[in-house]
């Protein structure tokens, strides 16, 4: 191995030139996707005729409709609904992948929503540190097996490719707790690995300085690091679409404030003062009577006319309808939205589609889908060979991951067919509105074969319909 022994803070400041590039976008689709107060300050736009006080209103009132986290959340619900088959899979691991408690699934829930968020992830596979000999008794005990455990891309700040096209070395940083005793305030660390080839080295911050506080061989002959991409754009160098996503919310969010403001100014209404009124209450106040009069132009204080204007002070309010455009905008956006990504069908005003355009929609979310799982599928299958790496004890399952998603509009399927289920009472007819469900439903859930044929078959045993 080589020395590192003096260039631990060095090396624990390199940065990939395409992390550097990414990780501003990288951080801030993350705070898109978080929500919450902090995001709201960012995110929110002050227009140039808000005043300090309003403006602070406005921060208070504000709401967030978290439509990336939605995007996410639902792209992974959509592509992990049905369960993964993993034949040949050790059940320990796949209840508990990360050694954490995470099952395999659920780290693979996670690796698709960084994928989504991010567009790109990582899966890492280690294996404890341990002394002496470990007996099948000490392992089920100590839980000595190699795990998983998904990373974004904002954990791997460096890394580098050999010429046979694999990693030859990665960054990887974390922060490690310490907390084992209730009675001591807990230990928190910047800690860095330098995953290599053939060994691997642990630095962690002391004293300002990052020292090297493990090392050892790596037995897999590769670092043991699953890189995960999403090849759309980024063979051209292009930006991730999840950028975009983030925008559109954040014209959203902003278009959604001013229009909940514009209602406030509806109900409480903004006072008009004649100028001769203004011009007599700055002398009084001038005078020191201890009264306050504003004369700042803004949507919370007061407006002033001239004398030859009306002269009469009144409230005025701003009218009802920019409120209504301002969320029919909105909505547009949300269309929009889920059209950028490839997820709208059967959206605002498309009524009139044919029937051949909303086939085509739900073939592209099929395909949009059936991409992701491939990716996902491939990716959890090298995390597995690097644990059978680590221990030769382990296989390598056997991995599918479902293709067929249902995408159709299932409200208006169930709809339909409980209407038709009225039309007759004929047996026949029925058997075949019940087979119908069956198939909806084998949509939505991916059925076994034996237990379609039960289900379409069971009201024949009950000898009705």
């Amino acid at each position: 191995m080589k020395d590192l022994s003096h260039s631990g803070s060095a090396l624990t400041l390199r940065c990939h030139r395409e992390y550097l590039r990414r990780r501003d976008n990288w951080l801030h689709s993350r705070a898109a996707y978080s929500g919450g107060e902090s995001y709201l300050d960012s995110a929110l736009i002050r227009h140039v005729s808000e005043i300090d006080l309003e403006f602070a209103e406005r921060r208070r009132r504000a709401y967030y409709f978290n439509y990336p986290r939605s995007i996410a959340r639902r792209i992974t619900q959509s592509v992990l609904g049905v369960e993964p088959v993993r034949k040949n899979a050790a059940p320990a691991l796949v209840e508990d992948w990360s050694r954490s408690g995470w099952r395999t699934t659920g780290v693979m829930r996670q690796l698709s929503t960084m994928l989504t968020v991010y567009g790109r992830a990582y899966l890492f596979a280690e294996s404890p540190r341990f002394e002496g000999k470990v007996s099948l008794r000490r392992a089920a005990d100590e839980r000595l097996r190699p795990y998983v455990r998904a990373l974004s891309p904002i954990d791997v700040p460096d890394w580098a490719y050999g010429s046979d096209g694999k990693l030859l070395w990665a960054l990887v940083s974390e922060e490690a707790v310490d907390h084992h005793d209730p009675f001591d305030d807990a230990i928190v660390c910047e800690r860095v690995r330098l995953l290599e080839r053939d060994a691997y080295r642990v630095f962690e911050r002391r004293n300002g300085e990052f020292c090297e506080v493990a090392c050892g061989e790596n037995p897999l002959g590769e670092v043991p690091l699953v890189s995960v991409e999403e090849a759309d754009g980024f063979g051209m160098d292009a930006n991730h679409w999840f950028e975009d996503v983030v925008r559109i919310s954040e014209a959203i969010l902003n278009n959604e404030s001013e229009a909940q403001m514009n209602i406030v100014k509806q109900m409480f209404g903004m006072l008009v003062v004649s100028d001769t009124f203004a011009r007599g209450a700055r002398k009084l106040h001038a005078g020191g009577d201890g009264g306050n009069f504003s004369a700042t132009v803004a949507r919370s204080a007061a407006i002033i006319e001239s004398i030859e204007e009306k002269g009469i002070s009144r409230f005025i309010s701003p009218s009802g309808v920019p409120s209504d455009v301002i969320r029919q905008e909105n909505r547009q956006l949300k269309q929009e939205l889920y059209e950028v990504v490839g997820l709208a069908v059967n959206g605002y005003g498309r009524e009139n589609q044919t029937a051949e355009s909303k086939e085509w929609d739900f073939q592209h979310v099929n395909w949009f889908l059936a991409e992701r799982a491939a990716v996902l599928e491939e990716a959890e299958l090298a995390a597995w060979k690097l644990i059978h790496g680590f221990d030769a004890g382990i296989p390598v399952p056997e991995i599918a991951y479902n293709r067929e998603f249902a995408v159709r509009d299932l409200e208006k399927s169930i709809s339909g067919l409980l209407q038709l289920a009225q039309i007759s009472d004929d047996r026949a007819y029925n058997h075949a509105i019940r087979g119908a469900a069956v198939e909806l439903l084998d949509d939505i859930s991916a059925l076994p074969a034996g237990e379609k044929c039960r289900l379409r078959e069971s009201d024949n045993d009950k000898g009705g319909n």
